[in-house]
């Protein structure tokens, strides 16, 4: 559906709400009950003083406040603190922002400010689509970050723009009819519907940058029923989302240039930034030019320009994140040569060589009906991956001109091959299969074993054979077996060889 048509829609269900009464809307929703139980027991650590007394509950509401008795409901999920003693003067609906934070965790910020949380009964609230409560979702893709916004040649323009189309696709499609109900207006009637089921005449509000749309939304539809209203870093509530976010560059970059830039240009004794405000910049602009020709990876992800750039806006939020902002854009200044060689190295080279060889080596005979209606019978058979086609881009693959020579061992020296029997990558039928093919070879079986990975780890009889054949030089005379090693207890903790090598390559930020 084109944009203006979602907003006609929108705008006719909001006129056709308006003419039912709030009361009559929510019917036998209103009687419901939350069970309340603690969210967590034990306490997680880190967590602060207090944090036991949180509780959580759900309540149902009507998919669309717009036709509520059509049976098709949704949940929501709720949290609060009650006062010690048990009794409450008020009732304070909270809110995060965002718009769309999920808010249950909200009442543990009041723990230590006693004189509101031993007063009142603080509410956490995962509105509708998000956290705890019914979901929406776009399947997990995201197009913000994944190309330079600031290349505008024609070909990023289509990756952008396209982006943004498959952006609304996948977001329309994965929710299903659910995402169309996803509103400001259906959401404020949730939460009067959740006063109603509490038993309150009246709550407060406190609500943070989108937080302060959503109170004042709410204080429009319901001006009877709230009765304190905080609503703090306010988004001009007054006019439209595309007006609020027409500002949102303004506001980063002048944070950016009269905050950030001159503060770590005073302190460039700690970063080695620049001695100036614009030197800093110029390091910035530096930096992030090198990250397009060479991203860095780091323990925690790898940085091209735009998220360096989305990691200095994060660090705008608070002052007191300026200094983690700061030391982040000198490490990878620092991290990033000033020369750059020949060749780039990219994160996803791993995959990206995969399909090269897979491709490139060996045929791959079929098109779109031969991939689809493979992955149905697959998927029928093995449903947990059995519908993922790993090769799938070699049907579309400009294919070289290569032809393999095809291996059978003959004039091979003895080969030894380890391989458990429950090997889930390299299945041990295709084991077998290569072994019967290859002249000469001996192939150690592990039985009762699915480890991908076994020489090097915890099996004392595969290290035996392996070793005695690699160093001792002595060939098994045939093909042999070890047992493989138990299941390990709940709790139990090892790495594997290949596990292992990940592990400290990702430390290595390699």
């Amino acid at each position: 559906m084109h944009r203006k048509k979602i907003a006609a829609a929108l705008a006719v269900a909001t006129a056709t709400s308006l003419l039912v009464a709030p009361q009559a809307q929510a019917g036998t929703f209103a009687r419901q009950e939350i069970r309340w139980q603690r969210c967590f027991d034990p306490v997680p650590p880190g967590f602060p003083p207090g944090a036991e007394r949180l509780e959580c509950g759900t309540f149902t509401a009507p998919m669309d406040w717009n036709d509520p008795g059509n049976g098709k409901t949704i949940t929501i999920a709720v949290s609060r603190t009650v006062p010690r003693g048990g009794e409450a003067k008020t009732a304070v609906f909270t809110n995060p922002g965002g718009p769309g934070g999920a808010g249950r965790t909200m009442p543990l910020l009041y723990l230590e400010r006693p004189k509101l949380s031993e007063n009142a009964e603080i509410y956490g609230i995962d509105v509708r689509g998000t956290g705890a409560s019914n979901n929406v979702t776009c399947g997990g893709f995201d197009t913000l970050g994944a190309t330079d916004p600031r290349d505008r040649s024609r070909a990023n323009l289509d990756l952008i723009h396209r982006g943004m189309e498959l952006q609304a696709q996948f977001c329309q499609t994965k929710s299903g009819e659910f995402g169309r109900y996803v509103t400001t207006e259906q959401t404020v009637k949730d939460l009067d519907l959740l006063r109603q089921v509490l038993g309150h005449k009246k709550v407060d509000w406190l609500g943070y940058s989108g937080g302060s749309w959503m109170g004042a939304y709410y204080a429009t539809y319901f001006p009877k029923t709230l009765d304190k209203i905080v609503l703090d870093s306010n988004v001009d509530f007054t006019a439209p989302w595309q007006t609020v976010f027409g500002d949102f560059g303004m506001g980063f970059e002048r944070r950016f240039r009269v905050d950030f830039l001159p503060w770590v240009a005073k302190h460039d004794s700690v970063y080695h930034l620049g001695k100036t405000a614009e030197e800093v910049r110029q390091t910035y602009e530096r930096t992030r030019a090198r990250l397009g020709e060479q991203p860095v990876t780091l323990p925690e992800g790898t940085y091209y320009p735009p998220v360096l750039d989305l990691t200095l806006a994060q660090g705008l939020y608070s002052k007191y994140s300026f200094d983690a902002a700061a030391r982040k854009l000198a490490e990878l200044a620092g991290a990033v040569p000033a020369q750059l060689g020949a060749q780039a190295s990219y994160p996803d080279a791993t995959t990206a060589t995969q399909l090269s060889i897979l491709c490139n080596d060996t045929p791959f005979r079929g098109g779109r009906r031969y991939l689809e209606r493979d992955a149905a019978q697959d998927g029928a058979k093995w449903p947990l991956v059995g519908y993922y086609q790993v090769m799938g881009p070699c049907a579309h693959w400009d294919r070289p001109n290569v032809n393999l020579k095809r291996p059978n061992g003959i004039g091979v020296a003895p080969t030894l091959m380890v391989q458990s029997e429950r090997d889930a990558p390299t299945p041990i039928e295709g084991a077998r299969k290569a072994h019967a093919g290859f002249a000469g070879s001996r192939m150690l079986t592990v039985q009762d074993e699915g480890d991908h990975g076994i020489y090097g780890f915890d099996n004392a009889c595969v290290n035996d054979v392996v070793e005695r054949y690699l160093v001792d030089r002595v060939t098994p005379p045939g093909d042999l077996s070890c047992p493989g090693v138990p299941l390990p207890e709940p709790g139990q903790r090892q790495a594997g060889p290949l596990e292992r090598a990940r592990e400290l390559a990702a430390r290595l930020g390699w």
